[in-house]
């Protein structure tokens, strides 16, 4: 073997173990004199090379809409890595309540997946890199080239001490109002662009006229309440304050979260008698066939009516009220300390973090890609429709999805609000979230 083939072979092996990244490559590459197309090949032979064993997936994504997208990202993986076989260990559970239990359990027990789903900001933080469960991967964003891909609000969620933690792979939009459009015509009900409280309640009781139920909710999932009434937040106090009772700067006791709580007990007028039985993808379902007029939901909504093929069935507004706010809800993926197949993991993060495999995931999933240089031209008019209030809207980050507050304080959070689907009693709501935030110091 010549000089330069072994420092050939050497270079490939290296990309292969994850020593040598792209950058690196690069370099030495053209330090052996090899042309652009031979050093493409050098590194698509590294990256495949001995790549074997299996990759465990952990995540909550099974819904009709949800297992579709998730499935498109293990294809991706599987083009490069055709012989690791894909260990699906999805939890069913909207919110990921179930699943985060389980993993809990998991991590605690020494035996974590390869990676895991979670959400940016206090939930990755507060429930997996300050507990030591999550390995930095900053080389990753060097190598792939993160930091300048993703938004910086994005790259912050997942950064401590200056460490990165997290890929992002989609952007959801929380504060989504769904509607079926024969159910709103069949009551004399048109929505236009926006949709404040009040034309709500007039739409809802000319629905409700009619013996249909105006809105469809699956409260089986915790989240569901506790995200129903952070977007009421929203709507009563506007975007400049809603992060302020996350931060303490206001009482969750004052004028605006009573009013909030208000206008929630006035929604919860007009629900579907059976909520409790059902999961937040039935209360979609009963919307894209026509059983209920509307349905709160993030866009993953979106994913169940690409799913069921009622495009032309569902339309959208924001949730009354807040028009001009984007409520984040950003899904990502971690490297754990102790991954059982941690360069196959390593792996998983740089696809998933690509622009090919977040522009064939996020049409299916009902969300926007997390990288700036993804083309949504062909993306769907909900999705033009959504990354153009991303890019002018002001980003909020969900609390009932673990953005924005503690682990400790989303639980009272979804406490609250589903002893509030009974009770409607605003008092006591508002003072659990006071015990709540106290608590915490």
């Amino acid at each position: 073997m010549t000089s330069q083939n072994r420092e050939l072979s050497d270079l490939i092996a290296g990309i292969g173990s994850g020593r040598v990244t792209r950058r690196d490559a690069l370099k030495r590459g053209a330090a052996l004199g090899l042309s652009v197309p031979a050093l493409s090949m050098a590194m698509k032979l590294g990256e495949t090379a001995a790549q074997s064993g299996s990759l465990e997936i952990f995540s909550w994504w099974t819904s009709p809409g949800e297992a579709p997208a998730l499935q498109s990202l293990f294809d991706s993986y599987a083009e490069l890595y055709p012989d690791v076989e894909i260990v699906n260990a999805a939890i069913a559970g909207g919110g990921g309540g179930p699943a985060q239990a389980v993993l809990q359990t998991r991590l605690q027990g020494g035996n974590p997946p390869d990676s895991w789903q979670t959400h940016i900001g206090r939930e990755l933080f507060d429930g997996y890199v300050n507990a030591g469960f999550t390995e930095a991967i900053n080389d990753l964003y060097e190598s792939e080239g993160w930091l300048e891909a993703f938004p910086p609000a994005l790259v912050e969620g997942v950064t401590v001490d200056g460490n990165q933690y997290a890929v992002g792979v989609g952007v959801h939009r929380g504060n989504g109002y769904w509607y079926n459009r024969e159910v709103l015509a069949n009551a004399g009900v048109e929505v236009g662009e926006t949709l404040s409280f009040d034309e709500f309640v007039a739409a809802a009781d000319a629905v409700a006229a009619t013996g249909v139920p105006a809105v469809a909710l699956g409260s089986a999932d915790g989240f569901v309440a506790a995200q129903y009434f952070e977007n009421e937040l929203i709507s009563a106090v506007g975007p400049e304050n809603y992060p302020k009772y996350f931060s303490g700067e206001l009482a969750w006791d004052d004028d605006g979260a009573r009013a909030a709580a208000a206008n929630f007990a006035k929604a919860l007028e007009y629900v579907n008698e059976d909520h409790s039985a059902l999961p937040w993808s039935d209360a979609v379902a009963m919307v894209i066939e026509g059983r209920a007029a509307f349905n709160s939901m993030g866009d993953w909504a979106y994913g169940e009516v690409v799913a069921k093929g009622a495009q032309d069935v569902v339309g959208w507004v924001s949730h009354p009220g807040t028009a001009g706010s984007f409520v984040l809800v950003v899904d990502c993926f971690t490297l754990p300390v102790g991954a059982p197949n941690a360069e196959n993991a390593a792996n998983w993060l740089k696809v998933i973090g690509s622009k090919s495999a977040q522009e064939a995931f996020n049409p299916l999933k009902g969300s926007i890609p997390a990288r700036l240089d993804a083309d949504l031209s062909g993306f769907s008019e909900y999705h033009q429709w959504s990354g153009a209030s991303f890019a002018a809207d002001a980003l909020l980050h969900s609390a009932a999805h673990g953005q924005a507050a503690s682990p400790a304080f989303k639980q009272a959070l979804y406490d609250a609000a589903l002893a509030f689907l009974v009770s409607k009693d605003v008092d006591t709501f508002a003072m659990t979230l006071v015990d709540a935030q106290s608590s915490e110091g």
